[in-house]
């Protein structure tokens, strides 16, 4: 029995509990989606007006900085360890926002949520990967996706319960303080799961990497202790090496891509704003709240789809079926609001989209982004790709209102042409990353690419 066959067998909780920050990623990510309006009218901001977009963007703000820096305590403190203070970053911003005394305040606590998010969106998934085994790293690592997309999920479904039994009274400090339970319930599992034996192992500590094997079920340590030590040997000889050197040129290439990509398809901006974007298609009251959360649960059971294929299809088909697909939708939507017919059908439209992006894109990034790096800058590869990822969505989520303030056929319009470059793109350069160990990826990518 391998190693990695070894670690099938491990504990199944370590990942899932670690992916949970994906929950409330997605959950905070997505709940300002049913009180962007409410949050306006209370503070006078313009709708379509920069400080209205600013209302979301501020979160990105501190998105990107979180990702941009996340590597660091990362690499020195362990992706577990700074995980903790990143669910109590958590729970500081959804109380924030639910007891904000003015708009200041409102776009401080929410960045200190975006703080967060950008820095789940680095750890955890480098963590999971580091414990997971490559014929299985794809669908374990996909756990964090799948939990992101069950909090946003899980945001429409609070926004719309409450919505329901405020009886038109507006609650929306109550949708955005609700976000404190599942983050002080992520804060507290963080102490019940180990380091990663290959951080561990990466600083000389055998016995706790062994004892964290032991932990996450591996039964014939010794052969995976061995496989590691090999790792870090190796990892230790290149310890100085720089992110934004040649020999990383293909990983930076590809992860700032699929970054880039990932937002330009719209995915953002269109969830930030559903509510208002529904209201523009005709949409209202608490029809509009349940076909968020129609929206969301297509996004749900795509994703799980995906990670059921994910290992078997591989990343880059993925890729290339989700360009399509959402480059269709897209492009449907954009024809709806040029003509003015077809109002009717807008939220199926968005649902195909979501399920195309879901079953894409959505499913692969941080899979992707946590495979492609060497080992010595693996959590400082996964900042690039992740604030590369946060900083285009700031700009969409900025822009989106704007662009949407005379036709929403614009910016949809926009998206589904840059969903059409992605599949050239992917189909030019982007090689396939399954099954391969860790390890020996650096050899996978210098290959050219295959199907």
């Amino acid at each position: 029995m391998t190693a990695s066959n070894n670690l099938r067998a491990g504990n199944l909780g370590v990942i899932v509990t670690a992916s949970l920050a994906g929950l409330l990623f997605g959950f905070d990510t997505v709940v300002i989606s049913g009180v962007t309006e409410s949050v306006g009218n209370v503070f006078g901001l313009a709708k379509g007006g920069f400080w209205y977009g600013f209302a979301v963007a501020s979160a990105l703000v501190g998105t990107l900085i979180g990702a941009l820096i996340a590597g660091v305590p990362g690499d020195r403190y362990g992706s577990r360890d700074t995980l903790k203070i990143v669910g109590f970053m958590y729970v500081v911003s959804a109380v924030g926002c639910a007891v904000c005394w003015n708009v200041e305040s409102f776009y401080v606590f929410r960045f200190i949520g975006g703080l967060a998010i950008g820095a789940s969106s680095v750890l955890a998934p480098v963590y999971i990967s580091e414990i997971a085994p490559a014929d299985r790293r794809g669908a374990l690592t996909g756990l964090f996706q799948f939990n992101i997309v069950f909090g946003i999920l899980l945001a429409f479904v609070s926004n719309a319960l409450v919505q329901q039994a405020s009886g038109g009274e507006d609650l929306w400090r109550l949708k955005l303080g609700i976000a404190a339970v599942p983050a002080v319930l992520f804060a507290i599992l963080m102490h019940t799961i180990p380091q990663s034996p290959r951080w561990l192992m990466m600083r000389g500590r055998v016995d706790e990497a062994r004892d964290s094997l032991e932990r996450v079920g591996v039964r014939d340590t010794g052969a995976m202790l061995e496989e590691l030590r090999r790792g870090a040997d190796e990892a230790r000889q290149h310890s100085a090496l720089r992110l934004f050197s040649a020999a990383n040129r293909r990983p930076i290439v590809l992860a700032i891509l699929i970054a880039l990509f990932n937002q330009l398809s719209g995915i953002n901006g269109i969830l930030y704003y559903l509510n208002d974007t529904l209201r523009a298609a005709g949409i209202e009251g608490m029809s509009n709240a349940w076909q968020s959360v129609a929206i969301g649960a297509a996004n749900f059971i795509a994703t799980l789809i995906a990670l059921r294929v994910i290992d078997r299809v591989g990343r880059r088909k993925l890729l290339l079926i989700g360009s399509v697909g959402t480059a269709v939708s897209l492009a449907a939507a954009a024809a709806i609001f040029m003509t003015g017919q077809g109002g009717q059908y807008f939220s199926a439209v968005l649902i195909v989209f979501i399920a195309f992006f879901a079953f894409s894109q959505g499913a692969v990034i941080w899979v992707y982004l946590a495979e492609i790096f060497p080992t010595p800058v693996r959590s400082r590869g996964q900042a690039l790709g992740s604030a590369t990822h946060w900083a285009m969505a700031a700009v969409v989520a900025q822009i989106y209102p704007m662009l949407s303030a005379t036709s929403l056929a614009v910016p949809f319009a926009i998206f589904s042409a840059c969903m059409v470059l992605q599949f050239f793109v992917v189909l030019a350069i982007f090689p396939e990353t399954r099954g391969v160990e860790l390890e020996s990826m650096d050899k996978a990518l210098a290959r050219k690419t295959n199907t």
